[in-house]
C-alpha cells in the first residue's frame, strides 16, 4: 500500500495544473474579446473590464449579456475588482497580463496629451479662471468625463457650436475640480477656466469631438506702451466698479450667481490671458456669444480693454 506522501504525489500526477485547463479565451471580457482588465462582476453574475462596464451602463442601466436592471449597482457607484479572478490570471498568464496591462497604460498616455487630439466638449463659453458648472448626461461626454479623470489630467476642452463647423476654431480648456455622481449616472461637474487655445484641426473619439490646439498668449508690451495699458486698465476696472455699484435688479441678481468683481492683479501681463477680472466680466455682461468669441481669441489685451471701455461706458449711459 502507498503511504501518504506517494498517494499525495500520485494525485498530483492526475489533477491537470490550472494552467493547462485554462486557455486566454476562457479570461477574456465578453465586449471588448480581449483579456480582462481591472475585471469586475455584476450582482447578476457577470464578468466584464470594469471599463467596458462603465460604457455600457453610460447607455442604459442593464447587464449587457442577460439585461437585467443593474440600476442599484450604477447608484452605488462602486465597482469592486473581482479578486480571484485577477489572481488566476496572473498566476496561469503573467506575461499576457503584463502585455494588456501595457497597453492600457499606452491608452492612457494618449488621452493625456493636451495638445493633440484633445477632447471637446461642445457647449458654451467658458472663459480663463472662470468657474463653469456642468449637468453631464449624454453617454459620450460620460465617457469622456471618466477619461479625463482616469488619465490624470482632469482637462478638457470647451467650444461653442458653430455654424457650418462642428464647434468654433476657439475655446477655452476646463481642469474638472469635483464630480458629484448621480445615482443614474448622469453627473454634475464642477470645472474652471484655464487656458485659451486655437484650433487646429478637428477629429472624433468613441461618438465625442477631439482636437490638435495651440495655446494662446497675450503680446507682451514695454516702456511707454505699458504706461498707456496701465492707464487704461485702471480707467476700465473703475467703470467695472462703477457698472457692479448700479445698483438695478439685472446687476444684483449677476452678482448673487457670480460673485463680486474679482480684485485687480498686480502685474497686468503676468497671465498669458491677462486679468481674470476681464474675463468675469465678459462672462456677466449682456454679449452675444460671437462677439465673447471674438474678445476670447483677441491676444491683445489693449484691445480687449478698449473693447470693454466702450461697452461699459454705453451700459453707464443707460438710465437704471
Amino acid at each position: 500500500p502507498l503511504d501518504n506522501k506517494e498517494e499525495t504525489a500520485a494525485a498530483k500526477c492526475t489533477q491537470p495544473c490550472l494552467g493547462e485547463s485554462l486557455s486566454i479565451s476562457d479570461l477574456e471580457c465578453s465586449l471588448c474579446i480581449r483579456m480582462f482588465f481591472e475585471p469586475v462582476t455584476t450582482p447578476c453574475g457577470h464578468t466584464f473590464c470594469k471599463e467596458c462596464l462603465e460604457r455600457c451602463l453610460d447607455h442604459r442601466p442593464n447587464c449587457p449579456l442577460c439585461k437585467q436592471s443593474l440600476r442599484e449597482y450604477l447608484k452605488a457607484g462602486r465597482y469592486s475588482p473581482t479578486v480571484l479572478l485577477q489572481d488566476i490570471m496572473l498566476a496561469t498568464f503573467p506575461t499576457q497580463l503584463a502585455e494588456r496591462r501595457e497597453l492600457h497604460q499606452a491608452e492612457m498616455a494618449e488621452l493625456s496629451n493636451l495638445t493633440k487630439n484633445i477632447p471637446i466638449f461642445v457647449c458654451t463659453m467658458s472663459f480663463p479662471g472662470i468657474p463653469c458648472p456642468l449637468h453631464v448626461f449624454e453617454p459620450r461626454y460620460r465617457l469622456m468625463v471618466r477619461r479625463c479623470q482616469e488619465s490624470g489630467t482632469r482637462r478638457f476642452g470647451m467650444c461653442i457650436y458653430e455654424n457650418g463647423k462642428s464647434f468654433a476654431d476657439y475655446g477655452c480648456m476646463l481642469e474638472i475640480r469635483q464630480v458629484e455622481l448621480l445615482a443614474d449616472g448622469r453627473s454634475l461637474v464642477d470645472t474652471i477656466g484655464r487656458r485659451r487655445f486655437r484650433v487646429l484641426s478637428r477629429g472624433h473619439r468613441d461618438g465625442y469631438h477631439t482636437a490638435d490646439i495651440e495655446y494662446l498668449e497675450d503680446k507682451k508690451v514695454s516702456g511707454e506702451e505699458l504706461q498707456e495699458l496701465q492707464c487704461l486698465h485702471e480707467s476700465t476696472y473703475r467703470l467695472a466698479q462703477r457698472f457692479c455699484e448700479h445698483g438695478d435688479l439685472t446687476s444684483r441678481h449677476i452678482l448673487m450667481q457670480h460673485g463680486p468683481l474679482p480684485e485687480k492683479e498686480e502685474d497686468i501681463q503676468a497671465s498669458a490671458d491677462g486679468p481674470t477680472w476681464c474675463w468675469w466680466l465678459i462672462s456677466i455682461l449682456p454679449l452675444d456669444p460671437s462677439y465673447q468669441l471674438n474678445l476670447l481669441s483677441c491676444t491683445s489685451l489693449r484691445a480687449r480693454l478698449s473693447q470693454l471701455q466702450h461697452i461699459l461706458t454705453a451700459l453707464l449711459q443707460q438710465p437704471p
